[in-house]
């Protein structure tokens, strides 16, 4: 099943995107869910990585269910340290201590 990237859904992934707060990680499975579609994290990531809107959003605070970094993007970690966001590996976030848990 293949689905569309319509505005309303992109929308969507990027109103939550914007509500993680400085200091704090989300992750595309969570933000999948808060959008109602809780299987579809992929969708987020395809989302984040494709739509030109996203570069005004901090999506350099949406991480992998383990709290990977995104491959290739050397600057994520940079900006995550800018904001107190620790890592347990050059990799990953300390998910543990940095996991938004938002309402």
């Amino acid at each position: 099943m293949t689905t569309v990237l319509n505005e309303q859904l992109i929308d969507q992934v990027l109103t939550q995107v914007a509500l993680i707060p400085r200091g704090k990680v989300a992750t595309y499975g969570q933000l999948a869910k808060r959008i109602g579609r809780p299987r579809h994290a992929r969708l987020v990531g395809r989302i984040l990585g494709t739509a030109p809107q996203a570069v005004h959003y901090p999506c350099h605070r949406v991480v992998t269910a383990t709290g990977r970094l995104v491959p290739g993007w050397a600057e994520q970690a940079r900006l995550l340290a800018a904001e107190g966001v620790s890592l347990r590996d050059p990799t990953h976030v300390a998910l543990k201590a940095h996991q938004w848990r938002g309402k």
